[in-house]
């Protein structure tokens, strides 16, 4: 009796490609090894407080301003300290304490340092804009659609060295810059201003040459071309790998590299050549970043307009050589080894803000030592009581690209 199911086809194979593009991962668990030089770094060490500094010094200028009036921001200022008095008290060298006239309520004005570096920053800003705001610009050519939402753009501005009202103050006059601001039709009941806003440039990046990452300058630097373009490492102190994890990770270094303004949608999402692009994205992001380093949390906003995996997070544990992670206060930083252990050897450029924010940290460490000498009975001495040269002192320990 013939039977009468019908004979299965053979199923198509599928392109040899595929197979070679997924074979090659290796599953990465590595135990996190804490390297004490990045803790000698004060802006990292101070990374967390540094930027609410920043910020109630923008705002406490240029007249005493008394605490009721930036005690409601917190929230929005991302303090430590549960009230902004408190964290205000923890920084003497940059913020003077005085009482009101009227009912005794406390009064803050800034320090004569702090009042200089606020001074310092404009003046970098005004000499240095075109080297600053290209960064943006550059992470606007790494979005395939070219734009970002500006409540997202608002939140980089500080990582690239840019003001904080830099899209709501019209002196800035972004369009120079070769930026606009896009906006939706249904923005009318938003809480946030920016909902809805989209940041784009002007030209849209058409007809125009992208420019080459980081790391293909530093391959044709290193060896005259881009044809291999392989990530510097750099081993932490202590950390030692499994031998399969070796040999994986010279493989990875031979993997074909993407730039990240290039189009990737053909690479094979669980590929090992995806995930050299998505470490290739983030080098080249920490790279443009004043410190080369970030809040880990604080890149999720990025995920989507930079084409990156739903756990990309997951690079930085799989990839020690190239990422630190700074655990400081509860708080987790993520932090690009080259910038720092590299000792001049790399085509990483010092963003123009970097010095600034060094001296802010520095304030920071003298603050510390304030609040010490207080505790111990003795003398504290003010910045304000000794004017020195900052620009001699600046020059001996603003760089932090440190040497190994």
């Amino acid at each position: 009796m013939r039977s009468l199911a019908k004979p299965r086809l053979p199923k198509p194979l599928l392109p040899l490609a595929v197979f070679l593009q997924s074979m090659g991962y290796v599953d990465v668990k590595m135990r996190w090894k804490k390297d004490a030089s990045f803790d000698a770094v004060p802006v990292l060490t101070h990374a967390r407080d540094l930027r609410p500094l920043v910020s109630l010094a923008r705002l406490l200028s240029p007249s005493p301003t008394p605490v009721s009036a930036v005690s409601k921001l917190r929230r929005s200022l991302e303090t430590s300290d549960r009230r902004v008095a408190s964290f205000l008290r923890r920084f003497p060298a940059a913020f003077v304490e005085s009482v009101g006239p009227e009912h005794n309520h406390p009064w803050f004005r800034l320090s004569g340092s702090a009042a200089r570096l606020l001074r310092e920053e404009r003046d970098i800003f005004a000499a240095r804009r075109a080297d600053i705001t290209s960064r943006l610009r550059r992470l606007l050519l790494m979005c395939p659609t070219r734009r970002i939402p500006l409540s997202v753009a608002q939140g980089m501005l500080w990582h690239f060295g840019l003001p904080e009202d830099y899209f709501e103050c019209p002196y800035f006059e972004i369009r120079q810059d070769g930026f606009r601001i896009l906006t939706s039709g249904d923005v009318v009941c938003r809480e946030d201003a920016n909902d809805g806003k989209e940041l784009a440039l002007i030209d849209d990046g058409k007809d125009q040459e992208m420019p080459l990452s980081v790391l293909q300058m530093d391959a044709i630097r290193r060896f005259g071309s881009a044809d291999q373009v392989p990530i510097p490492l750099f081993q932490s102190k202590g950390l030692r790998l499994k031998r399969k994890i070796e040999d994986w990770l010279e493989g990875f270094q031979k993997l074909p590299y993407v730039s990240p303004y290039e189009d990737f949608s053909n690479i094979h999402r669980g590929s090992d050549v995806s995930e050299k692009r998505v470490v290739g994205v983030l080098h080249e992001l920490f790279s443009m970043f004043v410190t080369c380093s970030a809040e880990r949390r604080r890149l999720l906003c990025l995920r989507q307009h930079l084409g990156l995996p739903q756990k990309f997070h997951r690079v930085f544990e799989r990839h020690p050589h190239i990422f630190y992670l700074l655990l400081k206060e509860k708080s987790c930083f993520v932090v690009l080894k080259e910038a720092y252990m590299a000792g001049g050897n790399t085509a990483i450029e010092e963003n123009p803000m970097l010095e600034v924010r060094s001296k802010y940290a520095r304030l920071m460490e003298e603050s510390r030592e304030i609040i010490r000498r207080r505790r111990s009975g003795k003398p504290a001495e003010y910045p304000d009581d000794h004017v020195e040269s900052e620009d001699s002192e600046g020059a001996n320990s603003a760089s932090l690209f440190i040497e190994r």
